[in-house]
């Protein structure tokens, strides 16, 4: 049981940094500077950066399928951390309206 919480942990924990919008609805006294930098740090993810490290990790993905030494996994890893990085947004308002 220990092994499956780490990951589940990990990814709220990212979610929670890397969408600030959702804190604001509990906006205590003084937060006004912790939203800013939780508001620079998703800008700083989720612009340049990532997709510079995105396209270097697919690019990556793409050599070694070229080469003949894919690895399937660490494929679909990418892959699949790709889509959940640039569609955290989208994820987290699909379990917000679920929710609620």
């Amino acid at each position: 049981m220990r092994v499956l919480y780490r990951p589940v942990a990990k990814l709220a924990a990212l979610l929670t940094v890397m969408l600030p919008a959702a804190a604001n609805a509990q906006d205590p006294a003084g937060s006004g500077p912790i939203n800013n930098a939780l508001a620079w740090m998703q800008g700083t993810l989720l612009g340049s950066v990532a997709t510079a490290v995105a396209v270097m990790a697919v690019a990556a993905v793409g050599f070694m399928m070229l080469t003949g030494r894919m690895n399937w996994r660490f494929g679909a890893t990418v892959i699949i951390g790709c889509f959940i990085i640039f569609g955290a947004a989208s994820i987290v308002a699909g379990i917000q309206g679920a929710a609620g």
